[in-house]
């Protein structure tokens, strides 16, 4: 669209060059665009924004939405099994050769046309029940599908949020290289004015350049760091233009829910109401039961209503006959439409089918259903079980890194109480510049820790909430 919009000024700039005042407003449309366009590459991302257009535009969720429309095609066969089938038929056959005269009865060669058309109807009258839980079979399909389509949607939606934590948790650390480039960069400067005195030797300021040196690698690596998580994160997406993407910087994200104060058991029971793998489990256990049902309706009796109808046409000549019933010679064919009326013939009636033995097909497929109904039983224990085992991992987890981020901000601090101790003391000579480099390398490390164990912490909380039911984002 802003493509279409800059093509039409341009055209309108040629139009109106020649004069002044529409040159003034044209200056003023093009600031406008200008100022749009600088807009729309400075858009920053919110996690929201991340994770509906994500939802809306991931390959997975588009194929796992066609299982669903699969489903819903599948209602549509269960419930064409209760409606009557209908076929209908027509041919026309030549025949060619020797052939019986049906006026003399002798054979002899000719060539005959004749045509015939007919219909026949059906109808499941009876046939175990099989209709219906096949019907009650697809509609529990259909629950699946939706199930499973939002499981997908879920497990999309945590990919985006590590993926976003990720971005932050890399641009925080390339402005800490970047403070730090700037710290050692004004010390390098400092150092040149010490060593012009003599109150350091001139060894500390090599030691320092090389400082500087491996903070600007630190930097560079840093910034590629970036640039890789945002393409990730962009690919994550699916979207096509990357080149500008950027996410906004959310640093104070924060266990608003207090989801910490819970216990592991309270989680894990909300979790079995709410997951969707619980419910996905369990619908798949009706589903295998509806198999097993379906599977021994092929043991009873089956009830089928009919109704066939034909007719047929010819066009060879007809023997005549007299008043006493004999041949007396041959007249045209009657119009079609008169054959067609009497020639028609109809039947109807119902069939009963009694299976008495079948090779054990039917005896196995029943089997072979109820084997699946218990790997269904089964893949529901191992769900809840999974599913608690994960809740009070993640619980631990998050407690974990609660602990460790709360550590390592302890530390920082320490570690800045002693590089300014350690900086007071080089600043006076009374250190060298290999120790002080060393100080201020243990800092940059504790400061990185905290950024780590900061988004670490967020995202397990995230984790953990996302099991008490808490939606990732707000609606």
């Amino acid at each position: 669209m802003l493509e279409k919009l800059k093509f039409v000024l341009q055209r309108y700039c040629a139009f109106i060059q020649k004069d002044m005042k529409k040159r003034i407003l044209l200056s003023l449309i093009t600031v406008v665009v200008g100022c749009v366009t600088m807009q729309a590459q400075s858009k920053k991302w919110t996690l929201e924004e991340c994770v509906q257009y994500a939802i809306q535009n991931n390959i997975s969720i588009k194929q796992t939405e066609l299982d669903s429309k699969t489903a819903l095609i599948d209602k549509k066969g269960a419930i064409g099994n209760f409606l009557p089938s209908l076929n209908a038929s027509a041919s026309h056959s030549w025949n060619i050769g020797l052939n019986q005269d049906i006026t003399t009865g002798l054979l002899q060669n000719q060539t005959t046309q004749f045509t015939s058309a007919g219909a026949n109807v059906g109808i499941d009258i009876y046939r175990g029940l099989q209709n219906q839980n096949t019907l009650r079979k697809a509609n529990l399909s259909i629950v699946a599908a939706k199930y499973q389509l939002i499981k997908m949607q879920e497990d999309v939606a945590l990919n985006v949020a590590n993926a976003f934590l990720q971005v932050l948790f890399n641009k925080e650390n390339l402005k800490v290289q970047k403070e730090q480039l700037g710290i050692n960069q004004k010390q390098f400067s400092r150092s040149e004015e010490l060593v012009k005195v003599g109150s350091i030797p001139r060894g500390d300021l090599l030691d320092i350049k090389a400082t500087v040196a491996l903070n600007n690698q630190n930097v560079i690596v840093a910034d590629n760091v970036l640039l890789i998580s945002k393409l990730s994160l962009a690919q994550l997406l699916q979207l096509k233009d990357f080149e500008s993407f950027d996410v906004v910087d959310e640093t104070d994200i924060k266990d608003e829910n207090n989801i910490l104060s819970e216990t592991p058991g309270v989680i894990y029971q909300k979790a079995l109401e709410s997951k969707i793998e619980s419910k996905i489990a369990r619908t798949n256990l009706e589903i295998a039961q509806k198999n097993v049902e379906i599977a021994k309706g092929a043991f009873q009796p089956t009830l089928q209503g009919f109704y066939s109808f034909n007719s047929r046409v010819s066009y060879a000549d007809v023997p005549a006959f007299s008043n006493t019933g004999t041949i007396i010679g041959t007249k045209s064919p009657a119009p079609f439409f008169d054959q067609f009326n009497d020639n028609k013939g109809q039947s109807f009636g119902a069939q009963l089918s009694i299976p008495v033995f079948n090779g054990f097909s039917v005896r196995n497929n029943v089997e072979r259903s109820k084997v699946n109904l218990e790997k269904s039983k089964i893949a529901v224990e191992q769900q809840d079980l999974d599913l608690q085992r994960n809740v009070f991992t993640a619980f631990a987890d998050a407690k974990g890194a609660l602990n460790t981020y709360e550590s390592s901000v302890v530390a920082l601090e320490a570690r800045q109480g002693a590089y300014d101790y350690a900086k007071e003391k080089f600043d006076v000579g009374l250190m060298n510049a290999f120790d002080f480099n060393q100080s201020q390398a243990l800092l940059t490390n504790a400061q990185s820790e905290v950024l780590r164990t900061k988004y670490d912490y967020i995202f397990k909380i995230k984790i953990l909430e996302f099991y008490f039911g808490i939606p990732l984002i707000k609606n």
